[in-house]
């Protein structure tokens, strides 16, 4: 069912790029499908918006009422609660060490130069829904910005026939978030960025979605901001040896290939034996979760195992994936960290599982996917600032850096930037 490759083959590097390449053809595939739905929303407004609500997710209530949000909310386990409230806490202290310093400099001139960084005014957290209930994707989202400092935050979460999972809703609570939208898919990535009569556009959307939200997303960024990555259906790569433990190891990546049939789950170790025994675990294990069918689908078409003989080249390999999670389920894996640089996240020895870094460790887990790990990283409290850049010259400042910013700005032919710092120097 899961694929198997080996380095010493001569076609592992073209096989690999093959699989790799197909699947980031299918994420990126539904692009195409979501302009016309983009087009309709922004066009049409709340009356598209209801359209492809009842047609997709069978609702009619785009926003639920707050006694409606409340009434969910008591049902729901006070286990669940005390595990949000947990998750809350820890994911907040970690992001509050990231706020960032205003920067000041004053220089010999008496020229000032400041950097302020302030918190974008409003943005839509997009939690997913349908399939399963995230309440953990409010509060990786949200904790950011609320450190952060924006005003206003929104969610949009699809429900199902007008009902909201009341995990996501408490969560939301938790948050403070008061505006809570009963929406989905790039319908509703479209109503967050440009506006109906229901909902008030934002200046951002963030979180994590299915192939069609990360290109609707896609689609509508330059009218908005997006982050500055792909989070699109969830990926891990898992590098093992001979130590570890295959039971675990399978679980693992049952685990991530339970979120979406998209998901890619990749075993790297120089172990054979290992790698049978995963292989055979995956298929004892699979039996007993009930997401089994989405699971499947999952690994057979996008889970790879691989057999690679070399340090060097399981470190260069996993460089190339550039996986949202890796996790360094071998002996040695502080030999494997300085040499790895394209990743999400890395789980560092066998107790680090990445389903604990979904919920409370405290680092988030909206993560760059499909090989944007090689350029960016997840979300954190940067994601919710605009830096701002101050300048304020002196008269000295003017007349001693003046002349070599003429003889620049003629260089490049633009005489009206010249003629603008002249003018100062003459009437100083």
């Amino acid at each position: 069912m899961v694929k198997i490759l080996n380095s010493s083959s001569r076609s592992f590097n073209r096989e690999l790029e093959k699989l790799l390449t197909i699947r980031k053809n299918k994420v990126q595939s539904s692009s195409v499908s979501v302009t016309n739905i983009i087009k309709d929303v922004k066009k049409n407004g709340d009356k598209a918006l209801l359209k492809y609500e009842k047609r997709f997710n069978k609702n009619s209530i785009i926003v639920p009422a707050s006694k409606q949000i409340s009434n969910s909310i008591k049902t729901l386990d006070k286990k669940v609660k005390q595990a949000i409230d947990t998750a809350y806490n820890r994911i907040y202290k970690f992001h509050s060490l990231q706020k960032f310093k205003n920067i000041s400099y004053v220089d010999k001139f008496k020229n000032k130069l400041e950097y302020k960084y302030l918190p974008i005014n409003s943005v839509a957290i997009y939690v997913p829904g349908s399939t399963a209930s995230y309440p953990s994707s409010v509060l990786m989202n949200a904790i950011p910005a609320i450190v952060a400092g924006v005003k206003r935050i929104i969610m949009i979460n699809p429900g199902f026939k007008g009902k909201q999972n009341p995990a996501v809703l408490y969560a939301a609570r938790k948050c403070k978030i008061k505006e809570i939208y009963s929406i989905g898919g790039p319908s509703a990535i479209a109503a967050a960025a440009y506006g109906t009569k229901k909902i008030k556009s934002v200046n951002k959307i963030v979180g994590p979605g299915n192939a069609y939200v990360a290109a609707a997303k896609k689609e509508v960024f330059g009218d908005v901001g997006i982050e500055g990555m792909t989070a699109g259906p969830s990926e891990v790569t898992i590098v093992c040896d001979k130590y570890s433990n295959p039971i675990w190891v399978a679980s693992d990546l049952i685990g991530q290939a339970e979120h979406d049939p998209l998901a890619q789950c990749i075993l790297i170790s120089k172990d054979k034996n290992l790698i049978s025994k995963v292989k055979s675990e995956i298929l004892k294990q699979l039996k007993d979760i009930p997401r089994q069918s989405i699971a499947k689908k999952s690994l057979m078409n996008n889970g790879i195992l691989m057999h690679i003989a070399s340090d060097k080249k399981i470190i260069d390999v996993v460089n190339k994936i550039a996986p949202e999670h890796l996790e360094l389920n071998v002996k040695n894996y502080k030999s494997f960290v300085p040499k790895i640089n394209n990743v999400g996240s890395v789980c560092l020895g066998k107790y680090a599982v990445m389903a604990m870094t979904d919920y409370n460790v405290g680092s988030n887990h909206v993560l760059p996917t499909n090989g944007s790990a090689k350029y960016s990283s997840g979300i954190s409290v940067n994601e919710f600032y605009k830096r701002i850049s101050y300048i304020n010259l002196s008269k000295k400042g003017i007349e001693s850096l003046g002349p070599s910013v003429i003889t620049l700005a003629n260089y490049e032919g633009l005489a009206g930037h010249a003629h603008s710092v002249k003018k100062r120097m003459r009437r100083n």
